[in-house]
């Protein structure tokens, strides 16, 4: 017999990281090849008040640029009209002494670029009445930042431009020990990929099971017949489906559904264990013991979904609707003709032999698919029919929709409230008497430092009557001491303070940025004395 050489297969090359892989390998882990697209085609717009309203050396504005450009932002802009002062070079690490007597946008610019080449950073020198249009947009820009005081009229031109071009706004205060950001964000703000807990992310339609996996149960056939090797391996899933078959025999065709029956069906799943099975006990059921009450249950719909699909911008469509809601709708559409949201696909690890696993796998992450497609078809038809201009909505952007449709959510500003401090600027003075009793979720008692954060606001004739903003002694205390620190600190800040708050603001940008997890909605308060924080809304 002849023997015939094996053939020769060169193995495919090695897909080795890119250089810029590599470089930002562990945010990519965080927010993945889309998030970092989004981040990398953004603007930022810093805004320092004009000498004499703004910020001692706006730092935390610094600070946070430097958290966004090191993941490598676009772009930024510096807006400010300030030049460098002695004062400026003790707290600012972004200014050097040769700066001194120059511009500090210009030299924050040229410091803080050097950090990134990929980043590109532009200076505007100009007072804020010289180059922000009396009327118009800041659309060059997705992402406003404002260094606290700004005067009321630009603050206000700001809010309102921002406003009708959905863009966010960041106010950051920093006075002394004390800090405080608060977004202004649209009116509506949505957000896919909130980031959830993965366990909860895992729809498993134990209750709804479809064709094909009612097939995979089927070919169990009887298990008690089973080896003791294939007994211990059948996937919990299928033990589960196995099982609620038979209870549905002796229970009138219903699923269990009280917690009284759950428990009784969890003991007649653990009472077909073979606990003498020599392979090594049978963990497949204590893991579908430990998921029935999890498990058997119907598909969730997250509050966030339920809100969405709710809203009148997920039904009232036109031709220069968002992507977001031309999807939403076809999501909506579905839900309405199935009655559950669009299969996530995703399994959780269990024990089972891996062909078996794999093949388990596979049917639901092809009812995935045929859902996905189901969801595009719909959305196809309505860019049709609303003679859309735009591009067609990219396939992965529908995909990742159908995915998070259960835990996305829509943040919303109905009536295009302005930013807090704004608010209470254009509020008489009774106003901040009156905040203490309408601040909500002070969870850590942090409302006497923005009250003093923003009791400059006002004339200094009208000084903070204390005893009206709460009878309780130890509030009166606490806004007392706030406001001395404020006092003592002059409007100058403390660098470790501001670089927390740089931080801090940086990681909320980067959520507005990328439009994953979920950013504060309201007012964050900073305090160094007490190395606590908290959100609260008013």
């Amino acid at each position: 017999m002849t023997e015939v050489a094996p053939r020769e297969v060169t193995p495919p090359p090695l897909q080795t990281p890119s250089a810029k892989e590599k470089k930002y390998d562990r945010q990519l882990r965080l927010w993945a090849a889309s998030g970092q697209r989004a981040l990398e085609e953004s603007h930022v717009l810093l805004i320092v008040g004009d000498e004499g309203h703004g910020s001692n050396s706006s730092v935390a504005g610094a600070e946070t640029l430097k958290n966004l450009i090191l993941p490598s932002i676009g772009s930024f802009t510096i807006a400010d009209s300030g030049k460098v002062m002695h004062r400026d070079l003790g707290v600012n690490f972004f200014l050097e002494s040769d700066s001194l007597g120059k511009p500090r946008a210009d030299e924050m610019r040229r410091l803080l670029q050097e950090l990134n080449p990929d980043v590109t950073g532009h200076a505007i020198t100009a007072p804020l009445a010289e180059w922000l249009p009396v009327e118009g947009s800041l659309t060059p820009y997705n992402l406003i930042l404002l260094c606290a005081p700004i005067a009321r009229d630009f603050l206000q031109r700001i809010c309102a431009y921002a406003s009708a071009s959905s863009i966010p706004v960041a106010y950051i205060q920093s006075a002394g020990l004390f800090a405080s950001l608060s977004i202004q964000l649209p009116s509506e703000f949505p957000i896919v990929d909130t980031h959830p807990d993965p366990e909860s992310t895992q729809d498993l339609r134990l209750l709804a099971p479809w064709p094909e996996l009612e097939a995979a149960v089927d070919e169990l056939g009887d298990i008690k017949s089973l080896s003791d090797h294939d007994h211990g391996h059948i996937p919990y899933l299928l033990l589960l489906l196995h099982y609620l078959r038979e209870w549905k025999k002796t229970h009138d065709n219903k699923y269990p559904s009280t917690f009284k029956e759950k428990t009784e069906f969890r003991e007649i799943v653990g009472s077909g264990a073979r606990r003498n099975n020599p392979e090594g006990g049978e963990e497949n059921y204590d893991e579908a013991c430990a998921a029935v009450l999890k498990s058997i249950a119907p598909p969730v719909v997250g509050r966030g979904c339920k809100e969405m699909m709710s809203m009148p911008s997920c039904t009232n469509l036109n031709k220069d609707t968002a992507n977001f809601w031309i999807i939403a709708n076809a999501v909506k559409n579905f839900y309405d003709n199935h009655g559950v949201l669009p299969l996530p696909g995703s399994l959780p690890d269990m024990k089972a032999q891996s062909a078996d696993y794999i093949k388990l796998q596979t049917i639901y992450k092809s009812k995935a698919r045929a859902d996905v497609a189901a969801i595009t078809k719909i959305v196809r038809e309505t860019e049709a029919a609303l003679s859309r201009e735009h591009s067609p909505i990219p396939d992965p952007e529908i995909e990742a929709f159908c995915k998070n449709a259960s835990h996305l959510r829509v943040l919303t500003n109905p009536n295009n409230e302005p930013l807090a401090s704004l608010r209470l600027m254009t509020s008489d003075y009774k106003t901040l008497n009156r905040l203490s009793s309408t601040i909500e979720n002070d969870w850590e008692g942090l409302s006497p430092v923005f009250i003093a954060l923003n009791a400059n606001i006002f004339p200094s004739d009208k000084p903070l009557d204390v005893t009206g903003l709460s009878s309780d002694p130890e509030v009166q205390e606490n806004i007392t001491k706030a406001l001395k620190e404020v006092e003592r600190a002059q409007g100058g800040e403390l660098h470790n303070i501001s670089s927390v708050l740089g931080g801090m603001m940086a990681q909320e940008a980067i959520k507005l940025l990328t439009r994953q997890y979920v950013p504060v909605d309201g007012t964050c308060v900073f305090d160094g004395v007490k190395s606590k924080s908290t959100v609260f809304k008013f």
